[in-house]
């Protein structure tokens, strides 16, 4: 499918005889860096399953069950679909209409807009980079994991053994903690130890990088043909699971302690923050890779449709995902509680037996069959008695052993896993749950990676004639800078570039797009471009949104971000191996620096591009002056507004100034 003429294009060649119009496709001819022709989706259907297959990522399957856990549950639940109906849609039916318009990635999209404002383009790109590389580290563990899963039984099912005495880290923790932290990262007790490279890792990062590659290797062509199968795949075994998973004796608990409402929640201003962040990220927001997929639309495509579309299937996936991991690990809490509970009542019964326990402490339920005794029995009975009970009986407590790595890495390589070893048939789950995690993992990297490679060759015309050049070469260059998070140390570097090298630099560029768009540009305008495109025109709510609701929004959760960051010392989960237990530390000062420095980083661009073509202005003010005092103007009172027309004839020569340097 050829590219469609950028919105102008019709402008500027209708007034060809003009001299000043000869300037200016003089000076777009020697600037222009936009390829001849632009690839597309051979159909709609391709389409979706990239941009679903990039918004549903492994945050939904454990983060965003943690989240509505800890924060609610069922309350939590329409906070979420408040924000994403308020905030998140507008803000993702605003990229995908802006793609769909101009028809160029990330950089030209702003930098069409206002030559101004392409630094924010080039922010999105930086910040794609960053996730690329921590992202790619956490496929090569799922590829770690699912070689492991061929073999019976499982390696993290139980403790390995030292002559005949088992290891003490692993008898103080568990088989799947020992197996994650010392076999799988052998990791170090902090950030500050580095340790050598872990070899298995390397060898998993590099075949990561290698499957990513040649999904790329031909840009949309090939990586569509993968997500055919990346895309739809993880929807099988999450149906697999749920229904299994129901099957379970205390998947039902699970899931009752999951959508539990909690309404004092809403008074929490943090509960607030952590539901928009969630909506931001789940929807992809100001990556550029929305618009780098929308900007291979036919400019009729229904991208209103879409928005909403997409967002209720990632929406629903979430919920989906949510069932499963609280089925499952409802059944890996019941076998933990229902394992004290019978350890207690042993305990109990030898104090029976030896005669130091008062008889109007002796329960009312069979404490001599402890298998059969009910979970909910034994807990009255302990709230009542048990500290009066000598021998140190402790509490069963479900939900607090539900609470138990039930977050990030931790809910994926300890507490599911540790879940699907107590299941029949446990290397068939395990491999299919860690091939699910490598397919949802592989489509959101996908997308991550055309928002590099797609602005940056609309750009710039030697990349766009060397695209498959330049996607092997930002492949090695991801490999061989992802080495540092294969080090011992590599899972507290991933830790932080996941907490804070994308989260404030993501906002701030949704934060200028939706100013732009809004304000500088006009939403007015905007929604003009929007209804010549589609045919009709959408609801004037959407003015309100962009110019009020979600930039208030996004300030507000760049406000709290902020002031979070100040209050709270940055921490990072280790893992103490004396103890043989997580524990929280705070970053060193020389990793703070490195935080700063990844943050200023991704944002340089915005001031820089900002700053350059005031510059750039400047310069050619003269020249330009001169040349338009020669030549008459263009009369464009009687010229029709297309798609995205620009703001001004100085824009336009400003814009032009630009691209020609």
């Amino acid at each position: 499918m050829e590219k469609q003429p950028l919105p102008t294009d019709d402008d500027t060649t209708g007034t060809t005889e003009s001299r000043i119009d000869s300037y200016i496709g003089e000076e777009n001819q020697q600037g222009s860096s936009e390829p001849a022709a632009r690839a597309g989706w051979n159909s709609k259907i391709e389409y979706f399953l990239a941009q679903v297959g990039f918004s549903v990522g492994l945050g939904n399957v454990w983060r965003f069950p943690y989240l509505c856990h800890q924060n609610g549950g069922g309350a939590f639940l329409f906070l979420y679909v408040l924000l994403m109906l308020v905030v998140g849609i507008p803000l993702f039916f605003l990229e995908l209409a802006a793609g769909q318009a101009i028809r160029q990635g990330s950089i030209g999209v702003w930098k069409y807009i206002s030559p101004k404002l392409a630094g924010i383009g080039y922010s999105s790109c930086v910040v794609c980079f960053f996730v690329a590389l921590y992202y790619n580290v956490i496929l090569a563990w799922s590829l770690f994991y699912l070689g492991n899963s061929f073999q019976y039984p499982l390696p993290w099912q139980q403790c390995p053994k030292e002559g005949n005495v088992t290891v003490k880290e692993c008898e103080k923790s568990s088989a799947t903690s020992y197996f994650w932290y010392r076999n799988a990262l052998d990791i170090t007790d902090s950030i500050d130890e580095t340790g050598s490279f872990n070899p298995y890792i390397v060898c998993c990062l590099l075949a990561a990088w290698t499957i990513v590659c040649l999904g790329m290797f031909k840009g949309i062509k090939t990586s569509v043909k993968v997500m055919y199968f990346s895309s739809i795949f993880p929807y099988v075994v999450l149906f697999c699971f749920l229904v299994r998973g129901l099957m379970l004796d205390g998947a039902l608990e699970g899931i009752g302690y999951m959508f539990y409402p909690k309404l004092e929640i809403w008074a929490d201003v943090q509960v607030w923050r952590q539901a928009a962040t969630q909506v931001f990220f789940a929807l992809g927001l100001g990556f550029g890779s929305i618009i780098a997929y929308s900007s291979y639309n036919p400019k009729n495509n229904n991208c209103h449709r879409d928005a909403f579309t997409v967002s209720s299937i990632n929406f629903l996936t979430s919920v989906l995902a949510t069932l499963v991991v609280f089925a499952v690990l409802g059944f890996r809490a019941k076998q933990k509680v229902t394992d004290c509970v019978v350890s207690n009542l042993k305990t109990l019964s030898d104090q029976l037996r030896g005669g130091n326990l008062d008889t109007n402490l002796i329960p009312s339920f069979d404490y001599s069959n402890p298998s059969a005794v009910e979970v909910k029995d034994y807990t009255a009975w302990f709230k009542q008695y048990g500290n009066m009970v000598p021998g140190n009986l402790t509490e069963c407590d479900l939900e607090k052993e539900m609470q138990k790595g039930v977050e990030g890495t931790g809910l994926a390589f300890i507490a599911f896993t540790e879940a699907m070893s107590l299941l029949p048939g446990s290397p068939f789950w395990s491999a299919l749950f860690f091939l699910m995690l490598l397919n949802l993992g592989l489509s959101t990297m996908f997308g991550t990676m055309e928002g590099i490679l797609a602005p940056l060759t609309d750009r710039f015309k030697t990349l766009a004639n060397n695209k498959t050049k330049l996607t092997i070469f930002s492949c090695i260059i991801g490999f061989l800078l992802g080495l540092l998070f294969t080090q011992r140390c590599g899972n507290y570097f991933v830790t932080m570039f996941d907490d804070y090298s994308a989260t404030l630099p993501l906002i701030i560029v949704v934060v200028f797009e939706t100013f732009s768009v809004s304000w500088l540009y006009g939403a007015d305008r905007f929604l003009d471009d929007i209804e010549e495109m589609l045919g009709w025109r959408p609801s004037v709510i959407y003015k309100y949104l962009w110019k009020y609701i979600c930039l208030l929004a996004m300030l507000g959760l760049l406000g709290a971000t902020v002031i979070r960051m100040f209050i709270k010392h940055p921490t990072y989960m280790a893992w103490n191996h004396e103890t043989a237990s997580e524990e929280y530390l705070e970053y060193p000062g020389w990793a703070l620096a490195v935080l700063t420095l990844l943050i200023i980083f991704a944002m340089m661009p915005v001031p820089v591009g900002l700053i350059y073509a005031v510059l750039q202005d400047r310069t050619k003010q003269t020249s330009r002056d001169t040349e338009i005092g020669q030549y008459s103007i263009v009369n464009t009172e009687d010229k029709c507004e297309t798609p995205m027309t620009d703001m001004s004839e100085l824009d336009q020569m400003g814009e032009t100034a630009a691209s020609n340097s």
